[in-house]
C-alpha cells in the first residue's frame, strides 16, 4: 500500500503540467496497460466508456479496487482535460 501512495505521489507531482503523464506511469502511453494488475485496458473502452468513468470517478460514481488511487487523479481534471486525454489515446 506505501508503495501505490509513494507512486500515486510521484506521479501526482509530476503531472501537473501535463495530464497525461498522470495516465502513462500506470497504464502505459498508449493505455495498453493493467494499471497496477487491477484496471481495465484503456485502449479497449469506448471515448464514451471512458469520458463517463473519468467523469464518475470524480463524483465518486464509478469505480472498483482502484478507486481511492484514481480519483486524487481524475479531481482537478476539466471536461476538456478528459476530452483531449480519450483524443491522445486514439479512443473513438
Amino acid at each position: 500500500m506505501k508503495k501505490i501512495l509513494l507512486l500515486t505521489s510521484i506521479l501526482a507531482c509530476a503531472a501537473f503540467a501535463n495530464p497525461y503523464a498522470k495516465c502513462i506511469g500506470c497504464h502505459g502511453a498508449n493505455g495498453e496497460k493493467v494499471a497496477l494488475g487491477k484496471s481495465k485496458v484503456i485502449k479497449d473502452m469506448s471515448k464514451a466508456d471512458f469520458i463517463a468513468s473519468m467523469k464518475g470517478y470524480q463524483d465518486g460514481s464509478y469505480g472498483g479496487p482502484m478507486k481511492g488511487v484514481m480519483i486524487p487523479q481524475v479531481k482537478g481534471l476539466s471536461e476538456a482535460n478528459i476530452t483531449a486525454l480519450a483524443d491522445k489515446l486514439g479512443l473513438k
